[in-house]
């Protein structure tokens, strides 16, 4: 069992692209499948996000991410717009990213809600993810810090969690000057975590 637990190394290093990652425990006869193992595994997915990003591993987000997931960006000083897929996000991130020298995304607060259908069996989820980013402009030297939020909806494929459609919406930033852009009016997931 302990064999199992552990992160599995790909050639390329990939500890977040493992087949751990976003994987509940196996189920076998007279074991079901709880709700906490979707949260848990959920959890695992939303922490090799951030470390994906944080590392700049772009390639991995293709482990992460269903191909046809779907990444509405609201930065709200900005026109909203939509990327399709792990590689639009690719190019969005490495562009955006290509001027800091230091990057970390950090999740600040994270909560998920699993779909439990009429058998029993958890297939969906949804859940909402607060985070910040810290970094270093390496041209100017200044320390910028952002804070969003993610809103997101979750599918299990052939027992594994994936990423179906991740909403970012900016709520902060000190980037050029401090800017406090609030929460939305309404949650896409209104009755849903944290309400």
């Amino acid at each position: 069992i302990v064999e199992q637990m552990k992160p599995q190394r790909r050639s390329h290093g990939s500890i977040a692209a493992s087949r751990r990652v976003g994987t509940e425990p196996p189920s076998g006869a007279g074991m079901r499948r709880s709700t906490t193992d979707a949260v848990v595994a959920l959890g695992q997915l939303n922490a090799a996000y951030a470390a994906v990003i944080t590392r700049r591993a772009f390639n991995e987000l293709g482990e992460l991410l269903l191909p046809a997931c779907v990444v509405p960006l609201d930065l709200v000083s900005a026109p909203a717009r939509d990327l399709v897929g792990p590689e639009a996000l690719t190019g969005m991130l490495r562009s955006a990213l290509e001027r800091f020298d230091h990057f970390m995304l950090v999740i600040r607060n994270s909560v998920v809600e699993a779909d439990v259908d009429e058998c029993g069996v958890v297939e969906r989820a949804t859940g909402r993810m607060f985070i910040s980013e810290i970094r270093h402009d390496r041209s100017t030297g200044a320390w910028e810090e952002t804070h969003g939020m993610y809103e997101d909806d979750y599918l299990r494929v052939d027992g594994r969690w994936w990423f179906a459609e991740r909403h970012y919406r900016s709520l902060a930033r000190n980037a050029n000057g401090a800017v406090v852009l609030g929460l939305p009016e309404r949650f896409r997931h209104a009755s849903r975590p944290g309400r």
